[in-house]
């Protein structure tokens, strides 16, 4: 879609259709800021909605921390449900930095632990971004950290469409380059299996899905979305990109061209 649909059964009252014609309105003027007032229950997240439903560009909310960005994250996807809806928060369940301590002379290495079901909204976010218009964010202060450059990532997705010839070699070459890993046992996020003309791709941004490509000789016959555990079809395509399994990304080019 490249439009925003809010669904309610609420319509602005009191206050909130004058705020949201001034935003709106200050958006159009270019505003770099304005402040939405209102005590909690007053009604920001629904009249942010309406915002954006009348602006129509991809959104980016903003917050500074996990709880607030969760809770906004489900409300938004109640308000949303036709468009796309993104979660983007760290993707640490903990942290602790390195550090010396020196009346002791010793020393603490880093420790990380990261929550692999963040990591796969973090990765459907920047898809999204990138292949949708209709689009809104909800992302913790971590948004504000350097990712991948965005057109690193853009090279690297792979189309594939329906009653076209493809090279298997470079088509697993390619999900190989887009960090892919293939396992023919047991598919996983993040990896594919390719038995005799069927591929099957479980993208690590789409736990509840995955994508078998039929081929029938080396032109695809067809793309459909597939249930995981059973394998049942649930939605037939013409064409499908197929995004970095990773946010963090590079091509093999550029990593030679760093040595």
């Amino acid at each position: 879609m490249d439009k925003f649909e809010l669904v309610s059964k609420f319509k602005p009252t009191g206050d909130q259709p004058e705020a949201i014609k001034q935003l709106v309105e200050g958006l159009k003027e270019n505003k770099k800021v304005q402040v939405l007032l209102g005590a909690t229950g007053t009604g920001k997240t629904f009249t942010i909605g309406n915002v954006i439903a009348s602006i129509n560009k991809p959104t980016i909310i903003l917050v500074h921390n996990k709880t607030l960005a969760g809770q906004l994250y489900a409300e938004f996807k109640e308000l949303f449900p036709h468009n796309r809806v993104e979660y983007f928060v760290s993707n640490f369940d903990f942290y602790q930095p390195e550090a010396y301590i020196a009346s002791t002379d010793t020393y603490i290495d880093k420790t990380a632990q990261s929550n692999m079901d963040i990591e796969m909204m973090r990765v459907s976010a920047v898809s999204s971004i990138l292949s949708r218009k209709d689009t809104i964010v909800v992302a913790s202060v971590a948004a504000i950290y350097a990712l991948s450059n965005p057109e690193e990532f853009r090279n690297l997705t792979y189309d594939f469409r329906v009653n076209e010839s493809y090279d298997r070699k470079q088509v697993i070459a390619a999900l190989i380059e887009a960090q892919y890993t293939r396992n023919d046992l047991d598919l996983k996020p993040g990896s594919f299996s390719f038995k005799g003309d069927v591929l099957e791709i479980a993208p690590f941004s789409k736990s509840e899905e995955i994508v078998r490509i039929e081929f029938f000789d080396d032109t695809i016959d067809r793309i459909v979305l597939a249930d995981p555990l059973t394998k049942k079809s649930k939605k037939s395509m013409t064409m499908f990109s197929l995004f970095p399994a990773y946010e963090h990304i590079s091509s093999r080019s550029k990593i030679h061209n760093l040595h």
